[in-house]
């Protein structure tokens, strides 16, 4: 299993690529979109520059890892003689139907099919495919390249051979696969989406502010990054998709989101990406800071 297609080019599908590509693996990043193939492969450039600065990897390598990486705009081109297509897109549950159905149909039969999601059903995804023991899901964390956990997900209906496959895939990548069962949020989700989601609700109810709560959890909890902070870094449209897939799934109100994280979505401030969120990210904002800080 040399060949592989990765769908998407935003944070996820480019950090994927990237990962797959520094092992050695020749990669096909497709994007429906020529900008945001432009702008996934600048982002891998640009982290793979990061790390050639601090001696992580050599210029040699960096180099042919960019190599190994191929850009389409088209699934049907993208996945010719891929043995394995691991899907990044938006967390939507109809697209991601759409683009397995379509993957189904045009990918060799032997080929796996894996979903990056980070909460949507694997036995439903596979159920619109006619190889749903060939369907799993393979749960990335954000920044792909760093960060050392993907989750398995195996469906209903997910062979042993397909699971056992890709945890050793996994392993090659540098990673440290956790096989875990099909159930809404999977393991990572249900237990940080919750966590957030409360945060949020402190903030709502005026118990404290974005930086006395994240610094409660930081500094009390010792977690590296605060949790409305991290609901910026996710993104808060991703953590309100994620928190209707769980309330949806199991039916129980500790899953409903908060008002708050609704209206801000709805207002458009989804966090960095944004370049607004529970904290600033703009750029006249971070000029600000740095100017207080030299002054000082």
């Amino acid at each position: 299993m040399k060949n592989i297609a990765v769908i998407g080019a935003g944070t996820m599908g480019n950090g994927i690529a990237h990962t797959f590509a520094q092992s050695g693996f020749e990669v096909n990043l497709i994007d429906i979109s020529e900008t945001s193939l432009k702008n996934g492969m600048a982002t891998i450039t640009r982290n793979l520059d990061r790390m050639v600065a601090k001696e992580t990897i050599t210029e040699i390598q960096k180099e042919d890892t960019l190599k190994n990486i191929s850009a389409f705009t088209s699934i049907s081109e993208g996945v010719k003689n891929v043995s394995l297509v691991v899907e990044a897109a938006t967390e939507n549950v109809d697209l991601k139907l759409n683009i397995f159905k379509q993957l189904d149909e045009t990918c060799a039969k032997d080929c796996i099919l894996a979903t990056n999601t980070s909460s949507i059903s694997i036995t439903h995804i596979a159920a619109v495919t006619s190889r749903p023991d060939k369907v799993i899901g393979m749960h990335f964390m954000n920044p792909v390249p760093i960060m050392q956990l993907v989750e398995i997900i195996r469906g209903y209906n997910t062979s042993d051979a397909v699971t056992n496959t890709i945890m050793d895939l996994s392993k090659t990548l540098g990673k440290t696969p956790v096989e875990v069962n099909d159930y809404p949020g999977f393991v990572a989700n249900r237990i940080l989406m919750p966590m957030i989601n409360e945060s949020i609700e402190t903030l709502y109810n005026g118990v404290a502010g974005v930086h006395e709560i994240d610094t409660v959890m930081k500094l009390g909890m010792a977690h590296p990054m605060g949790p409305l902070q991290l609901a910026d870094f996710i993104g808060l449209d991703v953590c309100l998709s994620i928190l209707h897939v769980m309330y949806d799934g199991f039916k129980n109100p500790k899953y409903a989101p908060c008002p708050l994280l609704v209206n801000m979505v709805r207002a458009g401030k989804l966090g960095i990406k944004s370049g607004e969120g529970f904290y600033d990210y703009s750029e006249s904002k971070k000029a600000e800071k740095i100017s207080r800080q030299f002054l000082k």
